[in-house]
């Protein structure tokens, strides 16, 4: 019954389309991105796509997914779970696919053709999400279905789909009346468009920034590896000698850790700290004053009394005074560690005969010093054993310990850039799990940070398994002609981190494609990927992977200890700058009226109120905020401090057993990751341990 419903509303697109188009023929067989994908595993033929495919593209998708759903609309037969939620769950393949595709290639890939496409689109796709969540008739048949559900006999699965979907609809203002739904499609629209400007304005001004530097001596202990990133950026700039560093994070944290130039230290930190606020045309305050009046307004129409509110109403922490009694619980161990942390390093300096004022540029550099003081450590040691290959490697082997799964390289399969890797995933019999892409290195067309993407989400409707494909994206220093890319410890880290998201993708094990991998609340998507990190600085662990890679040689376990050790040091600002930020995206999104803030006034009101020292900004001020302001976080931030709760009593899971990868465990934790959004977080987290999480596993590991 599902495969026949799913043709003939195929079929039936088809010949609505065919009826509209003047050639359709010819259009679906001249654009890659409307085709058959004739590709090993289909995965996207990036080879054959261009930047002018996108665009047309998209209009057909729309096209596509209007016939579907104006047949869910018309069908004579009742509403069903089969004819109406199963069939809305089914439409809209083809946009699906192309908006995967071109997020993730203009996310990672950018260039000016895209970015156009990007700007055009963005208010097209919430318009036509409009067009289809605001249908009248559409969400009467998803209620009449719904308000039957306790006489269905659906399976668990289906009665998570059936909630969801009407859920949906309802957050989507199905329920709004009169002229308060236009305004409310006139609110998506802007802040479709407002989401759009403020991530170009912070990858342009991150872009456009350079500090060139003559004199060697203000490099300090750079290693060789960020010297020739460095000396190669300014030969990009047109500077024959000397060394170029920019706001990207390979090149600016080394530079903070390794200069001795204070002066230095100041312009760069100024220049990461000033993004989207120099009063240009990429200054993001009036975009961060007008988002924020809009997500109030649109909230009130849905019937709640702030953005978060709405936001965390479909959350784990459910209310934004469970969010922030959250965070209080843990601000005051964190901010008394970072004030001590502050003392040693502004004593340190003072030491140094520096008589000028500790401040926020300062403390990454002292805080090296004071760690090869007090321990004897200097993270530049560990980087020759971080060599990013080896590392990608070592998360390999903690997956295949666990779960025995296999990565298989395969340089047959089409990319979106030179410097991607494609490994084909397999279980320990050789069954295919899926694919997964991975590109590493920073460039100007990709933007901040690390994340992962899925081309395509695994499903199982009829029983046919459609498998995943997924990206993981990073920012590391590229190699150059005389030494390859050499991680640092957190950069190592992130390769578990985005690693472990990847895995919560290809283990999915579910029906449905809008239940499957990371469709899940905000505050349960961060657990499995900070859950891997526990490995990976484990002594037993790093002697998996952590070779030199010039000798060979395996991580010195006098090394590690110290490396561990040291890593207790600097957790207060650690985790001070993220709380800060936190709470300020909390802040912005539990304002009940839509007046428009001034951006500076409020940030610094709210960091007074809230005690945090002057020498810790937040590790994102709000003009350039991306996570919540054009990623999707909005009153979620807080949930990577949320899921180390989760991630580090699920780790306690494997250490109380005194094995690290106990076959048992792991096979419990798989099953877990594999249900995706098909259940409720918190109850697969006590189906997996036994118990709700307790905080004092994540305590112990941050030291308070």
């Amino acid at each position: 019954m599902k495969t026949q419903l799913l043709v003939i509303l195929i079929i039936s697109s088809l010949l609505l389309t065919c009826k509209s188009d003047k050639n359709p023929v010819s259009e679906m067989t001249n654009n890659p991105l409307l085709t058959q994908w004739n590709t090993p595993f289909g995965v996207p033929p990036f080879d054959k796509i261009k930047n002018d495919n996108y665009l047309p593209a998209f209009e057909k998708g729309m096209k596509e997914e209007q016939s579907e759903v104006a047949i869910i609309v018309n069908i004579m037969e009742s509403a069903s779970f089969e004819n109406t939620i199963e069939a809305f769950e089914l439409k809209g393949a083809i946009l699906t696919k192309i908006r995967k595709v071109f997020y993730a290639v203009n996310g990672a890939n950018t260039n000016d053709e895209l970015k156009k496409v990007a700007k055009e689109i963005a208010p097209k796709l919430a318009a036509h999400r409009d067009n289809i969540m605001l249908h009248e008739k559409l969400f009467q048949r998803v209620k009449t279905v719904y308000d039957q559900k306790e006489t269905l006999n659906l399976s668990a699965e289906q009665q998570k789909l059936l909630e969801e979907t009407y859920k949906s609809f309802i957050r989507a203002g199905a329920n709004v009346t009169g002229g308060n739904k236009e305004r409310l499609r006139e609110i998506n629209a802007r802040l479709a468009i407002l989401s759009q400007q403020f991530g170009e304005n912070v990858l342009d001004e991150t872009n456009s920034f350079e500090m060139y530097v003559t004199d060697k001596a203000d490099l300090g202990n750079l290693s060789a590896g960020i010297l020739a990133n460095a000396h190669n950026e300014a030969k990009k700039r047109g500077r024959e000698k000397g060394w170029s560093f920019t706001l990207h994070r390979p090149s600016i944290n080394p530079f903070l850790t390794a200069s001795p130039n204070k002066e230095l230290r100041e312009k760069i930190f100024d220049g990461y700290a000033l993004r989207g606020d120099n009063n240009n045309e990429q200054d993001n305050k009036e975009i961060v004053a007008e988002m924020t009046s809009l997500r109030v307004e649109k909230a009130k129409l849905l019937g709640f009394n702030t953005h978060a509110d709405y936001v965390l109403s479909n959350s784990m922490a459910k209310t934004p005074e469970a969010v922030i009694n959250f965070l209080d619980k843990l601000w005051s161990p964190a901010l008394n560690m970072a004030k001590s942390e502050r003392e040693a390093l502004a004593l340190k300096m003072k030491n140094e005969g520096i008589l000028a004022t500790f401040s926020d540029s300062d403390w990454r550099h002292y805080v090296e010093k004071v760690r090869k003081e007090r321990y004897d450590f200097d993270e530049e040691e560990t980087r020759p054993y971080f060599e990013f290959t080896a590392v990608i490697q070592g998360a390999f082997t903690l997956a295949n310990k666990l779960f025995g799964l296999q990565f298989i390289k395969n340089t047959e399969i089409p990319t979106w850039h030179k410097d991607q890797q494609v490994y084909e995933v397999l279980e320990a019999d050789g069954t295919h799990v899926g694919i997964l892409y991975m590109d590493f290195f920073a460039r100007e067309s990709k933007r901040g940070g690390a994340w992962m993407n899925s081309l395509r989400s695994q499903s199982k409707v009829d029983g046919k398994m459609i498998t995943p494909i997924i990206t993981n994206n990073f920012n590391f220093p590229a190699p150059t002609k005389d030494t390859p890319s050499l991680l640092s410890f957190s950069e190592a880290q992130t390769v578990f981190h985005e690693f472990g998201h990847g895995l919560h993708g290809l283990l999915s094990n579910v029906t449905y494609e809008s239940l499957s991998g990371t469709n899940v609340p905000r505050d349960f998507v961060e657990f499995p990927s900070q859950v891997m990190e526990n490995w990976m600085s484990e002594p037993e662990m790093l002697q998996l992977y952590a070779k030199h890679y010039k000798t060979g040689e395996v991580i010195p376990i006098k090394l590690v200890d110290k490396m561990n050790e040291a890593a207790k040091f600097n957790q207060g600002f650690v985790t001070v700058e993220y709380m800060a930020a936190a709470y300020l995206d909390m802040f912005w999104h539990s304002l009940s009226d839509t007046d428009k803030r001034d951006v500076h006034k409020f940030e610094n009101e709210k960091m007074k109120e809230i005690g945090l020292i002057e020498e810790i900004i937040p590790r994102y001020k709000s003009t350039y905020f991306q996570h919540i302001f054009s990623g999707g976080y909005s009153a979620g931030y807080y949930s990577y401090l949320w899921s180390e709760v989760l991630d580090a009593d699920a780790f306690a899971a494997f250490t109380e057993t005194g094995n690290l990868f106990n076959p048992e465990v792991a096979k419990k934790y798989r099953t877990l990751i594999s249900k995706g959004g098909s259940e409720e977080g918190m109850e697969l987290y006590k189906a997996f341990r036994g118990r709700a999480p307790e905080i004092k596993s994540l305590l112990l590991k941050k030291g308070f």
